[in-house]
């Protein structure tokens, strides 16, 4: 489920709406403000699905949180 299969699609596994969730994070976001912008988009579909993907963001330290606003992280 994080990385595509022949079953997942790219844009559909994980890391695909990690993706977008990073296009969209231009700058610092409370997690409803991004989940708001965030939910009209098909591939990122479903809260749950946001959420793993936020996470697995962070895991990887691609972002973070600063005062309750998750913030890129620089590359």
């Amino acid at each position: 489920m994080i990385l595509p299969t022949k079953h997942i699609p790219q844009n559909e596994a994980l890391i695909g709406v990690g993706a977008t969730l990073l296009e969209h994070l231009n700058e610092p976001m409370t997690v409803s403000g991004l989940w708001e912008r965030l939910r009209s988009e098909p591939n990122v579909g479903t809260f749950e699905r946001f959420v793993l993907a936020s996470n697995l963001l962070y895991l990887i330290g691609a972002i973070e949180m600063e005062d309750g606003l998750i913030v890129r992280t620089a590359p």
